[in-house]
């Protein structure tokens, strides 16, 4: 706790005194920061953290640089830290880092930690005054892929193109890897990682206030991991130990992604909705079936800027994570309807509530109660969270 509180005290005491430095260098740097405190409590069922009992184990702290060195050239970094129930824990990161060089308006290249174009808000994962709810849709956006799915490592190209009357084409191709932060490395774990990851994102903006498109995405996660002599004996009594077994057992995982996408923002009023699905396999070195699931999810949400200092928002989000399976088990559906107020108490200051009433229980994890099968929690229930967030 000291240490948290010492480094969240120092993070806090960097963004002021450079917000208040940054006001008279005469530099082209622009800094900007953010710190969030946020407090979570569920009717039943621990989701996100331990939010039966209310938890207030949900806060994040960043500072960003970013500079125009030419009027092509530009360069950002930003150090970020968080913690959400189990994960974070305020371990401090490069959240995201760039050189990008803008060649013409149709021809951009980009590389470095950059942050990936998927779907409408997965690159406002981490903007917080960017956007009304406190949780984005986590049938699209769920809060553990921040973890690793918020940005690669590796290169991108980008650019406008004109369609004259028809509006404006945007693209956005990359390629690299990604950082799998908060792996479990235990003692019988040997090597984990994503040996690719490549996708891209195109949309269309007819006229101003409405873009639609869609995004894709390939990857593929490597695990080696050594049994216990316990699961070993297991393995060998049930027949599914090859012949030429190395005593590691070998995981490969890849996942194909896409979504489906359309907002339309007109004066105060936002209107957005995503459908996407993801395609995953598991190929194993032991002698037993490849097992594969298709996941399914989408949301439509609304928000409307009422006056300066006040924004409702609503949405309807719904997760199905293997379609294959039956929809009547209470873990193989998640029905979230989510509203929230926002209130922008200062030009730098903002407090956000929100409620959802939750239907099934699939975005839930059995660590965070008590093991216990999915299938087996509370079907309806509710969350309530709070944040409040200081930016500049």
């Amino acid at each position: 706790m000291r240490r948290t509180g010492l480094l969240l005290f120092s993070c806090s005491s960097l963004l002021w005194a450079s917000a208040a430095g940054a006001q008279d260098a005469p530099s082209s740097v622009q800094i900007h920061g953010f710190v969030s405190q946020g407090f979570i409590k569920t009717t039943e069922n621990n989701y996100l953290a331990q939010s039966k009992r209310g938890s207030f184990d949900f806060s994040e702290v960043g500072i960003n640089f970013t500079d125009a060195l030419t009027d092509k050239f530009r360069v950002g970094i930003q150090l970020f830290a968080h913690e959400l129930g189990p994960l974070g824990k305020y371990a401090p990161q490069f959240d995201w880092y760039y050189l990008d060089y803008r060649f013409t308006d149709w021809f951009g290249v980009r590389g470095g930690r950059t942050k990936l174009p998927w779907g409408l808000y997965n690159e406002a994962n981490d903007v917080d005054a960017g956007r009304v709810p406190i949780l984005l849709p986590q049938s699209l956006y769920p809060v553990a892929n921040r973890e690793f799915l918020f940005a690669q490592n590796g290169g991108e190209i980008y650019g406008d193109i004109s369609l004259a009357a028809a509006g404006l084409l945007e693209y956005r191709a990359y390629g690299g890897t990604i950082f799998l932060n908060g792996v479990d490395t235990s003692a019988q774990l040997k090597d984990y990682g994503a040996p690719y990851m490549f996708g891209g994102r195109l949309m269309w903006l007819p006229f101003e206030g409405l873009q639609l498109g869609g995004s894709a995405q390939k990857l593929r996660f490597d695990i080696d991991y050594v049994p216990t002599p316990d699961q070993l004996a297991v393995y060998q009594m049930q027949g599914l130990v090859p012949a030429n077994f190395s005593g590691t057992v070998s995981v490969k995982i890849p996942i194909a992604l896409w979504v489906t996408s359309i907002e339309y923002q007109a004066h105060d009023l936002l209107l957005a909705a995503e459908y996407g699905r993801s395609y995953i396999e598991e190929k194993i070195n032991l002698l037993i079936p490849t097992p594969s699931m298709v996941n399914q999810g989408g949301y439509g949400m609304a928000s409307y800027r009422v006056n300066s200092w006040f924004t409702p928002g609503v949405y309807y989000s719904a997760l199905f994570p293997d379609i294959h399976h039956s929809q009547h088990n209470r873990a193989s559906y998640q029905h979230d309807v989510a509203l929230t107020l926002r209130y922008d108490l200062t030009a730098n200051w903002l407090v956000k509530l929100e409620q959802h009433y939750m239907h099934g229980t699939a975005g839930l994890t059995t660590a965070l109660n008590d093991d216990k099968p999915l299938n087996t929690l509370t079907k309806d229930w509710g969350v309530f969270l709070v944040k409040t967030t200081a930016y500049f």
